[in-house]
């Protein structure tokens, strides 16, 4: 195989990683490429920090590496690249895992995650998508943008994830006016039974709500000390950092 067709191939299994996080056999099928290459070519990106694995013998996902260059090219504008910093802040005084999202296409996108280094933890969602009203960042998101949008997201039938999901139109209003007042807000068993988080906006000069930053973490242990309130107050003056970094 030549130079630039490994290149070439390189890229076509970085573009299949875009999608989202997914195994050999899987990337295999989206890149249109034989499995044997995947797995070699998956092996040389891994060695440049370029794709990770999720977990030992699981899915692979785009790497650290990718956002260090990204954020290189344009510094102090690439948003992953200028939360990463806050991230690892965030989960190095919780010990639990943080994130950064954004909104697309009326889901909530997961741009980058931050791991706890707990036995018992939450697994990345980096790369993934899910329904805005089921995580605290998508009601922050949600919270941000004008009314009209805001109706048109809950026009549909509103999936539930589990029993405690909240997903009458009218209660997601109201959180999302609750989000605005206090700058944060929490969610518990209600995209997972297991899961708890907390989510607060990042804005732009103008006020503009562009991202959210969140800390999850197994519900029998997040939150407990500090509290509800303090963890919460936590990720919004972190939120507000990013923000003042991004004018």
């Amino acid at each position: 195989m030549s130079g630039v067709q490994s290149i070439e191939r390189a890229f076509a299994l970085l573009r299949a990683l875009a999608v989202g996080p997914a195994g050999i056999t899987e990337l295999a099928e989206r890149s249109d490429l034989p499995k044997s290459t995947v797995a070699r070519l998956l092996g040389a990106l891994e060695t440049e920090g370029a794709v990770e694995q999720v977990e030992s013998g699981g899915e692979y996902r785009l790497g650290s590496s990718l956002a260090d260059l990204a954020g290189a090219s344009a510094p102090g504008r690439n948003l992953v690249a200028a939360a990463r910093p806050h991230l690892l802040e965030l989960t190095e005084r919780t010990g639990e895992t943080s994130g950064l999202s954004i909104l697309d296409d009326g889901m909530v996108y997961y741009l980058d995650h931050v791991e706890s280094e707990e036995e018992v933890l939450v697994r990345s969602w980096t790369g993934e998508r899910v329904a805005a009203h089921l995580v605290p960042s998508g009601l922050i998101l949600m919270s941000g943008l004008p009314d009209d949008e805001v109706d048109a997201m809950l026009a549909g039938p509103l999936e539930a994830a589990t029993s405690a999901s909240v997903v009458d139109p009218a209660s997601i209003r109201e959180r999302l006016r609750q989000a605005n007042q206090q700058g944060f807000i929490w969610i518990q068993s209600e995209f997972d039974d297991s899961i708890s988080s907390v989510a607060a906006p990042v804005t732009d000069h103008s006020g503009t709500t562009i991202a959210a930053l969140h800390l999850h973490g197994p519900t029998y242990r997040f939150p407990t000390n500090p509290g509800p309130e303090q963890v919460g107050q936590m990720v919004k003056e972190t939120a507000n950092r990013l923000s003042l970094q991004l004018d």
